[in-house]
């Protein structure tokens, strides 16, 4: 476990700050995912505010909901009364209902976000700063037949072992209890079983470096059980065959979790050695690394053989059981798909609403997978009882949020493809993409545009879109990241310098034809098999004011995409059976896209004898096109706004007397 304080350290000056120190070492916690992943852990520190009254009020300052200790800033440790927290701990009981309620009012800016429900237990800690962690190493000890014995003797009696127990008002009791004639100068921790690891001093150094120390204790401990080189490994590589099969996944995966859902195929060699198990049906379905993670991965795997579909019903039917084994009347079922599952010999999939989620129960996952191992070569893989899993999913506190949950995003959960991606009309489009919610696969053959992604959420792929192997290929690797399509932008395209008829040469003409023409036919026939499973799936081809208005010097460029926009009337007609609407827009003039260089532009003024500013605005509204306005009609037409509409054409064009 490597010591990172040096590189969190903040500088002297702002030691004085204790809350400036919190945050640095808690981003130093937070930057090792064997320690804490997405929200998981929590850090406190004690000190004082002065009121509005003059008063020196002592305060918790203890990490706020919504907030990552990999990320936390001084906002996300909202300030409370530390002095109303021990009051609360002095109550016989308390709900969790009305424990948040009454951190709430305890809160000192009523701004701040809402208090850890682990407030109350890090008041009681007799210490400035205490850090919490859910270290994979102690965890996966934790969860062996003699977890709390080989802690034990790992750690001696300088760290106290506790049985499991809810976070809350209840567990503070429990540590209250098992502390109350405990010496804590000679206590450096505290270890949670199944959970997680307390450490705690007054210095927050002192704190941090004791996490560590006795975290690198356990990893230690268990390398010297399972070495790392032993963790199961393969090696597997997916085909189109397994893209398809995801996609028809996909479709079946959303209408158990009722819309729209995102998918992804991890063939590490992890994934892959772990599926290959022969007890991994039994691994997998024992429970997560800790109980906090049932909110993300729920409280077991799915099991895939050969038919994906038989997979998904059977956990949808255990689901079901699990549900009402331990429901009570109070109880709203959550969704039935899983978060994650086993393709035996494949790898793992895994399941959410959209990419960032997926991102976060892939993490948790790998290292789930990983500790599952190490707990079996200390003697197997055990998990908290399922009644206790079920507790933690269906908390009272979780199952308010299903009641306050805001609205999706339109596009939350759908992927869209979108081609000439890198610039213009495409990039505009990836933009208003992603800012409403969809995960983007971006095609463009430029050379700077490969591994340009700088979201989770988006895929840039180096793609010759004539190219129909590349094409294939490209697609293939979209969907088993993302899990399928459900929306394509049909946008390559290249602008020629205008070339009269009489000086077309066949190269010029095949150019244009095989770029604004038949990659859109590529396109549309190698993304159909996958558009076919997508949930309200929607095309837009971007054609061009030169189909129903065409200028000379564009012959090549007016004849292909006249084609392009017959191409996509028959596909209107063809693929409205399987749902799948396709309308086209014709754009004019828009000069911030790439096939408006300086020299094509001049080139069309001086044809029309304008100046280039002139023709600019040459239409009836007298106004300049940006690719962003394209887009937007682009979202219109691809969203439930024209969910009843195919086989339109649609000027974006400020009006031209020609069209018109």
């Amino acid at each position: 476990m490597k010591n990172r304080w040096d590189a969190f350290q903040v500088s002297t000056a702002d030691n004085e700050n204790v809350v400036g120190l919190r945050v640095s070492s808690s981003k130093a916690l937070g930057a090792d995912a064997d320690l804490v992943l997405h929200g998981g852990g929590n850090t406190s520190v004690k000190g004082t505010l002065d009121n509005v009254f003059g008063q020196t009020q002592k305060v918790l300052f203890v990490k706020g909901s919504g907030w990552d200790l990999k990320t936390i800033e001084a906002a996300g440790f909202p300030p409370v009364d530390l002095d109303y927290l021990l009051r609360l701990s002095e109550l016989n009981s308390l709900s969790d209902s009305d424990m948040m309620k009454h951190l709430s009012l305890a809160l000192l800016d009523p701004k701040a976000p809402t208090p850890s429900v682990e407030a109350i237990l890090h008041a009681l800690i007799p210490f400035n700063y205490v850090d919490h962690t859910h270290a994979d190493a102690v965890v996966a000890i934790s969860n062996s037949p003699n977890g709390a014995e080989l802690l034990s003797q790992l750690y001696g009696d300088e760290v106290l072992i506790l049985p499991y127990i809810m976070p809350g008002f209840v567990l503070a009791k429990q540590v209250a209890e098992f502390t109350a004639n405990v010496d804590w100068s000679r206590l450096k921790g505290i270890v949670l079983l199944h959970h997680g690891i307390f450490t705690f001093d007054d210095d927050a150094k002192t704190s941090y470096d004791m996490m560590i120390h006795l975290v690198d204790m356990a990893e230690e401990f268990l390398l010297a059980k399972l070495p790392i080189a032993e963790l199961a490994a393969g090696a597997y590589t997916p085909d189109l065959s397994d893209a398809a099969a995801l996609s028809e996944l996909r479709a079946n995966a959303g209408v158990l979790f009722g819309g729209p859902v995102q998918l992804r195929l991890d063939c590490s060699s992890e994934a892959v050695g772990f599926a290959a198990l022969p007890n991994v049906e039994s691994l997998a379905t024992r429970g997560p690394l800790t109980p906090d993670h049932t909110l993300h991965t729920k409280a077991f795997a799915a099991i895939f053989n050969e038919d994906l579909h038989a997979g998904l019903s059977q956990f949808a039917d255990r689901y079901a059981d699990y549900f009402s084994s331990y429901a009570s009347d109070h109880h709203q079922c959550l969704d039935k798909m899983p978060r994650y599952g086993v393709w035996r010999g494949k790898g793992l999939i895994y399941f959410a609403a959209n990419a960032k989620r997926v991102e976060i129960v892939r993490d948790i996952v790998s290292h789930t997978v990983k500790s599952i191992q190490m707990s079996e070569a200390l003697g197997g893989w055990q998990t908290l009882p399922f009644k206790d899993l079920f507790d933690v999913e269906y908390w009272e506190l979780e199952q308010a949020k299903l009641k306050s949950a805001s609205v999706r995003p339109e596009f939350d959960g759908k992927v869209a493809l979108v081609t000439g991606a890198a610039s213009g009309i495409g990039a505009a489009c990836v933009e208003l993409l992603l800012s409403q919610g969809a995960a983007v696969i971006g095609l463009d053959r430029a050379a700077e545009f490969k591994d340009s992604s700088t979201s989770s959420s988006f895929l840039s792929l180096q793609c010759d879109v004539t190219d129909s192997t590349a094409l294939e290929a490209a697609l293939r690797t979209g969907v088993l990241k993302f899990g399928g399509i459900d929306l394509l932008v049909s946008n390559a395209g290249s602008f020629p310098l205008s070339t009269s008829l009489s000086a077309m040469t066949d190269a010029e003409w095949d150019s244009s034809i095989s770029v604004n023409l038949t990659s859109h036919m590529k396109v549309l026939r190698s993304a159909l098999p996958y558009l076919k499973h997508g949930f309200d799936p929607a095309v837009v081809v971007i054609g061009s004011k030169n189909v129903p208005a065409p200028g000379p010097g564009a012959g090549a460029y007016s004849a292909a995409k006249a084609g392009l926009t017959q191409l996509a009337r028959v596909a209107a007609l063809e693929l409205g059976q399987f749902g799948i609407r396709v309308n086209t827009l014709h754009p004019n003039a828009v000069y911030d896209t790439a096939i408006w260089s300086d020299d094509v532009l001049q080139n069309r003024a001086q044809h029309y004898g304008l100046s280039v500013e002139a023709y600019k605005t040459s239409n009836i509204l007298g106004a300049e096109l940006r690719s962003v306005d394209v887009a937007n009609a682009v979202i219109q037409l691809l969203g439930r706004s024209f969910s009843k509409t195919t086989g339109a054409q649609i000027p974006v064009d400020g009006g031209n007397d020609r069209v018109i």
